[in-house]
């Protein structure tokens, strides 16, 4: 059966409420991350070894499972419809962080965040819906501003879940975090609506159909490493930048308050400029405001081996926001405007599939880095994925300068 018919400017009131529900998604994963850690040693009697270890799988646990449900969920998305994934994804995300309040050991926590990888997609699927309402001409400044959503809810959790978990407990903390789902699964159930036939499984295209439905496949594939590439960029850092922040501010007893504003400014910096990159990609081309990007974050990634007070690392980490607020925007635009409708959900959930490797990877090339150079070749290295991927992308969209130049001529 049809969803309820909805109007062509539907898309907007859809923004409106996913922009909600993506920020309170951003909030309720956020939040319980600056004290897994510390519930997983409430857990047990562990060594300093093993509480790494288990705290590194609980880590990764989700985003590794992410990685290989996404597309499964991608290809019901696209038969089913995206709005029943929206809330498929937010009440298993309630029913699970409530469990996690529950257990009593430290397996049943990674058995937990293993499942919470299974019930992934709220915001690859908030996306595929909007791009697939949305008129092709305005994708860059819609999905722009849906990724503020996200953005501003990951840059308050923290915040949100320290104070929650100071004044009550981890425990109470996680209750409190599934309630939030529970509130953007109704909110998602009550108010997005969407005009969906279902279609039959007997119809569905395998992945080799779905590509050879893509006009440009190379280009979309493209923006999956790109996507992928852009994860572990900004994941690299994650694990040393505290450290490097207690290692310039010389173990200053400000060095916590410090790294917060560090690890906070270019979510701040994103949210005020991605959703007018996005509107200038419309104009101008989103392949355009990705390359700038990424030059604009090479120059900013390498003198921050460099620095020698920590407002000089706020200053450049500032401008790796407004890099930031150019790339994944612009790619999600890029490949809505190179996406058909019937397997839109199929193409994103491949993009979060490869945005969930990068999650993994970024960390694990930051450790490896810095344990056998410093925490300034972080950076470095950093700033040397950005150049293979500013070297695949400018590959990549050549045929969409071809086709910009054509039209102008």
């Amino acid at each position: 059966m049809l969803t309820k018919q909805v109007g062509p400017n539907s898309w907007r009131r859809n923004l409106a409420v996913l922009w909600f529900g993506t920020f309170m998604a951003g909030i309720g994963f956020s939040e319980v991350m600056p004290f897994l850690s510390l519930y997983v040693d409430s857990l047990g009697h562990f060594t300093h070894n093993e509480l790494s270890l288990y705290s590194g799988l609980a880590f990764a646990a989700s985003y590794l499972v992410t990685a290989i449900a996404s597309p499964l969920w991608g290809k019901l998305a696209d038969r089913t419809g995206r709005k029943l994934m929206l809330v498929r994804a937010s009440a298993g995300m309630a029913i699970v962080f409530i469990l996690m309040g529950l257990v009593t050991n430290v397996w049943q926590l990674i058995g937990l965040r293993l499942l919470q990888g299974v019930f992934s997609g709220y915001i690859s699927n908030a996306n595929a819906l909007i791009a697939t309402q949305v008129p092709k001409r305005k994708s860059g400044q819609a999905l722009g501003t849906l990724v503020t959503g996200n953005v501003s809810g990951a840059l308050l959790g923290p915040l949100l879940g320290g104070t929650l978990a100071s004044f009550f407990s981890y425990r109470v903390t996680f209750f409190i975090t599934g309630a939030l789902f529970v509130g953007v699964f109704l909110v998602t159930t009550l108010m997005v609506h969407e005009d969906f036939k279902p279609v039959a499984k007997s119809k569905m295209l395998n992945t080799r159909g779905v590509i050879g439905e893509l006009a440009n496949s190379k280009l979309v594939l493209g923006m999956f490493v790109t996507t992928m590439i852009i994860q572990a960029a900004n994941n690299s850092i994650v694990p040393i930048l505290a450290l490097y922040v207690r290692q310039i501010m010389n173990n200053s007893p400000a060095t916590t308050f410090y790294s917060g504003i560090v690890a906070a400014v270019p979510g701040i910096a994103t949210l005020a400029a991605a959703p007018m990159l996005g509107r200038l990609g419309d104009r101008i081309g989103a392949d355009r405001v990705l390359l700038v990007g990424f030059l604009l974050a090479i120059v900013v990634y390498v003198p921050m081996a460099f620095v020698t007070n920590v407002w000089q690392l706020i200053g450049l980490r500032f401008l790796i926001g407004v890099a930031n607020a150019s790339m994944l925007p612009a790619v999600q635009s890029i490949l809505a405007k190179n996406t058909p409708p019937h397997v839109t959900g199929r193409v994103f959930s491949w993009n979060q599939s490869f945005q969930a490797m990068g999650n993994v990877a970024g960390p694990m090339i930051g450790s490896v880095v810095s344990t056998s150079f410093d925490y300034a070749g972080v950076f470095i290295s950093t700033a040397v994925l950005v150049v293979i991927n500013l070297t695949l992308v400018f590959n990549n969209t050549r045929g969409m300068r071809r086709a910009r130049k054509q039209r102008i001529e």
